[in-house]
């Protein structure tokens, strides 16, 4: 493959994540993730954690957009880095937004935030192996300091 496929792969796979998250379908997570993924989540207002493989991502994100009538996961902007530890790797920071609306009361918020993602190559096939949030704003009116780069 040609940089410019891989990059487009890499692309397309963040266009499907947000697809996943976007019509809920969890168990499409697999597809996308390698099984011992790790993820790292930061929300600021809370101590950060930890999570293992696609199926401990599927809860955790289906627990959180459940207070949502709705939820659209938007990518705003991606830079891809290929072959950051080897030909089968690749690394990207994508800043991201969520559009909401809270079910109870119909109120809209929106949430902003970077993720920093590395990408194995599985077979011909890019998947997720490694992901690290941290949120940037939201509507509230609060903005943390920006995320220290991990690369």
């Amino acid at each position: 493959m040609s940089e410019t496929d891989d990059v487009v792969a890499i692309g397309r796979l963040q266009s499907a994540y947000a697809d996943v998250v976007n019509r809920r379908a969890w168990p499409e997570l697999r597809e996308l993730f390698l099984d011992d993924a790790g993820v790292h989540i930061d929300t600021v207002t809370r101590d950060p954690f930890e999570l293992t493989g696609p199926g401990a991502l599927g809860d955790f994100i289906g627990a959180a957009v459940q207070r949502f009538a709705f939820f659209e996961f938007v990518v705003l902007n991606s830079h891809v880095e290929l072959g950051h530890d080897g030909a089968d790797s690749a690394r990207a920071r994508m800043f991201m937004c969520e559009i909401r609306r809270d079910v109870d009361t119909l109120d809209w918020s929106t949430a902003y935030g970077l993720y920093q993602d590395r990408y194995r190559r599985d077979g011909s096939t890019w998947r997720f192996a490694g992901r690290r949030y941290r949120s940037i704003t939201r509507t509230d009116g609060e903005v943390f300091p920006f995320p220290t780069l991990e690369w």
